[in-house]
């Protein structure tokens, strides 16, 4: 199988507690920059793989006193992994595993910041369901998907909330009529689902990226 790219999040304060939120795969890019994002990641080969990551991305911020929110990531493949890079900060992708864990990261990031303890565990730490997330930018496929500036005639998100077992989220910062400049990333807009196995939280994504409205003019 070809490699993937896989991620773990972690969480460290200031008082010696370091612990792992899971892991995401990040391995759906163009031109090396992330599309799609999903947690947890696929399980990787051989079976262990995946808790001897987590648990070198915990030791590796114990050792050098790592401190607050941060993603370590590595390239698996069949019969184990490599350390890629480590990101001291928060990753756009960041919303699929507060999803999965129920944990609100920029909140532990300030909390940790402020000098409080974690107040959880390894133990405390348990993943529910699957989510995906695509990022949406301002792009021209006709033009090789470059970056595409200009006003935002038409945006209309697919609705936010919790429905039959479905999350919706859209993490943005743009609003119809504002105009995406040249002096920032193409990315307007995270859309995030979440469900109880992977095929349905894939089926969600489709359905809300379907009724996503965005139009412009350069």
């Amino acid at each position: 199988a070809a490699p993937r790219h896989v991620e773990v999040q972690i969480l460290a304060d200031q008082h010696g507690t370091a612990l792992h939120l899971g892991d995401r795969d990040c391995s759906v890019q163009r031109r090396h920059q992330k599309i799609v994002e999903e947690a947890p990641a696929l399980p990787t080969s051989p079976p262990d793989s995946r808790d001897r990551m987590q648990q070198a991305a915990v030791e590796l911020a114990r050792q050098i006193g790592y401190t607050g929110a941060g993603t370590v990531e590595f390239l698996a493949y069949d019969g184990g992994y490599a350390f890629l890079e480590m990101n001291t900060r928060l990753q756009v992708e960041h919303p699929v595993t507060e999803l999965i864990t129920g944990i609100d990261l920029v909140e532990q990031m300030i909390r940790v910041a402020a000098g409080e303890k974690l107040a959880l565990t390894q133990a405390d730490v348990k993943l529910k369901g699957w989510a995906v997330e695509s990022r949406i930018y301002a792009e021209d496929p006709v033009r090789g998907f470059l970056p595409s500036t200009g006003r935002l005639t038409r945006y209309q998100p697919p609705p936010e909330g919790h429905a039959d077992g479905i999350t919706v989220r859209n993490d943005t910062g743009v609003y119809e009529g504002g105009e995406i400049s040249i002096h920032y990333d193409p990315m307007i807009a995270k859309l995030v689902t979440h469900a109880g196995d992977r095929l349905t939280a894939i089926d969600a994504q489709a359905r809300a990226l379907d009724s996503f409205v965005i139009d412009g003019i350069r």
